[in-house]
């Protein structure tokens, strides 16, 4: 009798280790639309050149020295890896690409606040 092979839907969820100087963020689906300073709205599909976007950390690799789950990172859209992982979309960057963090540390900061 041949083993019974399981398909992905039914397999228990597994761990994922970032590894090295990697970093996992999510992109929130918030950040597709905005809304200029005169309060006209852009729609998600509108690409404006050079402009970096905001991200949450959900892990991070051994290596990865600023960063810490949870924080928000500052990152070039262009530059990135996009992965789903069952279901959700992910995003799969180095720490030297993230631009700046904000996290709820203080950690002696500039000062700017979001």
């Amino acid at each position: 009798m041949a083993p019974k092979e399981s398909s992905p839907a039914t397999d228990p969820k597994q761990p994922i280790t970032v590894l090295f100087d990697r970093v996992l963020v999510q992109v929130s689906q918030a950040e597709g639309e905005r809304r200029s300073r005169a309060g006209i709205l852009i729609p998600a599909t509108a690409q404006v050149s050079r402009r970096l976007a905001w991200a949450d950390t959900v892990a991070v690799g051994p290596h990865v020295r600023t960063v810490k789950p949870g924080d928000k990172v500052l990152f070039n859209p262009e530059d990135r890896f996009e992965v789903e992982v069952q279901g959700e979309e992910y995003v799969i960057l180095r720490e030297r690409d993230i631009h700046a963090v904000a996290s709820e540390r203080i950690d002696g900061g500039t000062g700017l606040y979001l």
